[in-house]
């Protein structure tokens, strides 16, 4: 299946949108509010208690990923859905501020 985004209504007032993400692990309701995934999990939460409160996303950090767990082992766990366990969609960013700031 391939990324498709359906505009389901615009607020005439703001030019505010309201719209249905479609990817292949599965759709997101927008807008949305995202939990972020630093260095591969949600802290403090699992797989089962973000799907218990409704969460249908995930960010993550390219670049926290690389620093840790590392490439060679989210090669190993099959990526980044399976090592955390996640068959819902996740959203990575490219870690750009990180690198270029130096903050980790």
């Amino acid at each position: 299946m391939a990324f498709s985004f359906k505009l389901l209504n615009t607020d005439n007032k703001t030019s505010a949108r309201r719209g249905v993400v479609s990817t292949s692990h599965g759709t997101i309701q927008t807008p949305v509010f995202m939990s972020v995934g630093t260095f591969g999990s949600v802290r403090a939460l699992d797989h089962v208690d973000l799907e218990s409160i409704g969460v249908q996303i995930i960010l993550g950090n390219t670049y926290h990923l690389y620093l840790r767990p590392g490439a060679s082992i989210l090669t190993e766990r099959g990526g980044y859905h399976q090592l955390i366990h996640w068959n819902a969609p996740i959203l990575t960013d490219s870690g750009g501020f990180q690198i270029f700031s130096g903050s980790v």
